[in-house]
């Protein structure tokens, strides 16, 4: 009965190593080429046939998420931003003797201005800008405030609607505070830069599907000119 017993748990034990084996070299291989998790179930299915799908969702490999959403930890998100973020502008707006008003007046950029203001659109789940016409944007803006150092801009993150309020509410958080920091790394005053997010609660798509939430994963700039 002992030797029986070793016998199926030593059996036991390479079938998990080599599911193991298996279920690294089909990752490896997805992140290789690209394929995310549509790339996953695939060859995962090719690997252990039609359990695979219920094989990778017991392990939380995948769940009911359109995109590959996987939240970060709001935690993280949270202990992240203390670490990184650029002090805050030493004049709060709306507030007397700041000489700026609050947050909700600052206007949208109009005519020339709304070519250099533009939207800047992020990943999911990502509150770093990835394309070249982005940071060309952020280059633009930076240059306008330098050159116009009596101009204020609000800096307001969005996000799509998946996900909670709070876990919204701290990634527009970073998505504003990345914006600013790039801003000042390019030589613009940070007390004339505002960071505020506003999490999921302001879409520009009320659509819900993976177009309108590429809309809505952004960052927005007010302005506010000082005379």
């Amino acid at each position: 009965m002992g030797n029986t017993l070793t016998m199926k748990n030593s059996i036991k034990s390479l079938k998990i190593l080599f599911a193991f084996c298996a279920l690294t070299l089909v990752l490896t291989s997805c992140n290789r080429n690209g394929d995310g998790m549509a790339g996953l179930r695939s060859k995962a299915k090719n690997l252990w046939g039609n359990d695979a799908e219920g094989m990778l969702a017991s392990e939380g490999f995948y769940g009911p998420q359109d995109e590959d959403f996987i939240p970060l930890q709001e935690s993280d998100l949270h202990s992240q931003l203390a670490d990184s973020a650029i002090p805050l502008p030493r004049d709060v707006p709306g507030e007397p003797g700041s000489g700026i008003p609050s947050l909700d007046q600052f206007r949208e950029a109009m005519a020339d201005l709304a070519k250099i203001f533009q939207n800047v659109y992020f990943n999911t789940d990502d509150y770093v800008l990835r394309k070249a016409e982005h940071i060309a944007i952020l280059e633009r803006v930076a240059s306008y405030l330098k050159e116009h150092p009596r101009t204020y801009v609000a800096v307001c993150g969005n996000c799509d609607e998946r996900g909670s309020e709070s876990y919204n509410l701290a990634l527009g958080t970073r998505r504003a505070n990345y914006v600013r920091a790039a801003l000042v790394q390019r030589g613009v005053d940070p007390n004339h830069i505002h960071p505020v997010s506003y999490g999921k609660e302001k879409p520009l798509d009320m659509g819900h599907n993976p177009n309108s939430w590429a809309k809505n994963r952004r960052v927005e700039f007010r302005i506010h000119e000082k005379t």
